[in-house]
């Protein structure tokens, strides 16, 4: 494996003229070699829009492996010697038509390809979702994992990638949503420890007669329907360290240490994915069951602690009307169970307010869920940490206890850096998910935490020693539903409220996380590929 490899992200628009597309990818595979890259990602449909008048035109329309589209794609391929990466419809047997990424190595030749599992709004009306997970495809420049767009709104296809050996990455996209790039692209290279390399499109993503009306219906304005481009490369610690500007043809090029993708160790010793315990996420990889609680309360008033005096911060905040409290992990210090539920009893007392932190309960680091009654739920920590050797007895679930404002689930400490922790409490229909925990590295409240809210549709509060983060569901979602405010090219990111020292006050909206329909039929919960996840259940050596 080379030490340094030049890797280059491109974006440009594509139409509904396939060899007028063809000349496009071209072009950009040209400049983008001119410029060294010996590995090329494009961005997804590069053969046609993603708008098609019924699912046989969409079949009419769709590359075939040996048709002229890829064929002169591998030979651009070979003539530069590098690996490229492009994402196009293709006409399976029986009539399917997939949303397909592809691999052609410097010699030209196929070297793997992946289905799209996750099918994002109107492609259903016309593609069919993948049904297997894409290859980990071992090259002499590394292993790469290919995706596209939907698949790395939420965690699930990455992680499967990353845990089954992936270093490197391939994103094509066809996004409108500046989220992708200040969120959803990044923060798949953070939490697993891989490099990144993101291609979007620019452009109109619909036909340009049918823009304005279609703009018109849905309330939004026509250029916030165009490619969000800022095609980008992130390092596996989540560092953007190339990037492509919002709109325009562009090349974003830089130099990668692929091996880097091989350091799983943090600073506070926590290794991102030998910590995993796939025992506990089968029901990610089972069939969704439809939700039967009843949603939560419109909106709840929250507050976060970050106080040398937890039980009066606690106090001040239930006494300002805040019903749920939220302090650092073992906020007490060592203090056992019993006596951290009598201490925030005491300070809750002629409330109704519920106040989470965590503590030591013998060999288990647990968090509490307290009320001026006492214990009103518990969460076992799940995964080990070399924070807390002493914490020997893990939990073995995701504990969802009900409240008067709605589902609340307790994520323990770095328990909140195992991304299936969130994805179990949303599966179990937790509306809030309270996170009292030391601060971790940045990219975990830069990106992490927003993107927990954002993939699962949950709202977040959160308390470490210096502050917080408080993480609402904001009512506008997605563009199948009437906005209430402007449109500003975010589909699914939290809004963001950091806490300094101190008591700071927010608000949350626990009736929001029944909505995660992000799109026409793409539901970020119910939806994930879950036949096709069956990696992140596996056991490793």
């Amino acid at each position: 494996m080379p030490v340094k490899l030049r890797v280059a992200a491109v974006q440009f628009a594509a139409g509904e003229d396939v060899e007028a597309n063809l000349a496009a990818c071209v072009r950009m595979i040209d400049a983008a070699a001119a410029e060294g890259a010996e590995l090329i990602v494009l961005p997804e449909f590069c053969n046609h829009l993603s708008w098609y008048e019924s699912r046989v035109t969409a079949h009419r329309k769709a590359c075939t492996l040996d048709g002229p589209f890829l064929r002169a794609i591998a030979e651009r391929a070979a003539r530069h010697g590098a690996y490229v990466k492009l994402n196009v419809t293709l006409a399976r047997e029986g009539g399917r038509t997939t949303a397909t990424s592809l691999l052609y190595g410097p010699d030209g030749a196929l070297l793997g390809q992946s289905d799209k599992l996750t099918l994002m709004g109107a492609e259903g009306d016309h593609l069919d979702p993948g049904q297997e997970p894409g290859p980990i495809i071992d090259t002499a420049v590394g292993r790469i994992g290919l995706y596209a767009c939907m698949e790395g709104v939420t965690a699930d296809v990455t992680r499967d990638l990353s845990v089954r050996g992936a270093q490197v990455l391939l994103n094509s996209l066809n996004s409108f949503a500046v989220d992708e790039a200040s969120l959803h692209i990044p923060v798949r290279a953070a939490e697993n420890k891989v490099w990144v390399i993101a291609a979007n499109k620019v452009g109109s993503l619909l036909p340009e007669e049918h823009l304005p009306a279609i703009a018109e219906r849905l309330g939004v304005p026509q250029e916030w329907l165009h490619g969000a481009g800022e095609s980008q490369i992130v390092s596996p610690d989540g560092t953007v360290v190339a990037k492509a500007p919002r709109t325009g043809e562009a090349v974003a090029v830089a130099d990668i240490e692929v091996a880097a993708a091989d350091l799983k160790v943090r600073a506070d010793g926590v290794d991102v994915l030998a910590r995993r315990r796939p025992e506990l996420y089968g029901p990610i990889a089972s069939a969704p069951v439809e939700r039967t609680a009843p949603a939560g309360a419109e909106a709840v008033k929250v507050a976060v602690v970050a106080s040398a005096d937890p039980a009066s911060g606690a106090a001040e905040a239930a006494a300002a009307g805040a019903e749920l409290i939220v302090l650092p992990e073992l906020a007490f210090g060592e203090a056992e169970r019993a006596e951290v539920v009598a201490e925030l009893g005491k300070a809750l007392a002629g409330t109704s307010a519920h106040a989470v932190t965590s503590a030591r309960d013998g060999d288990a680091h647990i968090g509490l869920v307290v009320s001026a009654e006492g214990e009103a739920g518990a969460q076992v920590k799940l995964h080990a940490s070399p924070a807390t050797p002493w914490a020997t007895r893990l939990g073995d679930a995701v504990e969802v206890i009900t409240l008067p404002f709605g589902r609340l689930a307790v994520v323990v400490g770095d328990d909140a850096v195992t991304v299936e922790t969130f994805r179990l409490a949303a599966i179990a229909d937790a509306d809030v998910v309270a996170v009292p925990r030391s601060a971790g590295e940045p990219w975990e409240t830069e990106l992490g935490l927003p993107e927990r809210a954002a993939e699962n549709r949950v709202n977040v509060v959160a308390a470490w020693s210096e502050g917080g983060q408080i993480l609402d569901l904001p009512a506008d979602f997605t563009l199948w539903t009437a906005w209430e405010g402007p449109f500003t090219g975010r589909i699914s990111h939290p809004i963001v409220a950091d806490a300094g020292p101190g008591v700071t006050y927010g608000v949350v909206h626990p009736a929001q996380a029944v909505n995660r329909f992000v799109s026409k039929n793409t539901d970020l919960v119910g939806g994930r590929a879950w036949r096709a996840l069956s990696g992140l259940i596996a056991t490793r050596s």
